[in-house]
């Protein structure tokens, strides 16, 4: 897969975008979560927030980069 996509002219990594993607479906999983009540089981659910984003990001990192 491209290291870098050309959007208007501007190179920008494809990390970039994989970021932004990922931020997208972390919020909403985060949204379905909280909507079935899913954070009661979960001790500290900005924990759980920030290691879904991390996850997601690094699973789809992994894809392009490995």
């Amino acid at each position: 897969m491209l290291r870098e996509i050309a959007f208007h002219g501007l190179y920008m990594p494809t990390v970039t975008l994989m970021f932004l993607f990922a931020a997208g479906l972390a919020w909403g999983l985060d949204r379905f979560i909280a909507s079935v009540d899913g954070y009661r089981f979960f001790w500290h659910p900005a924990l759980l927030r920030l290691c879904l984003f991390v996850c997601l990001f690094g699973a789809m990192a992994l894809t392009v980069y490995r």
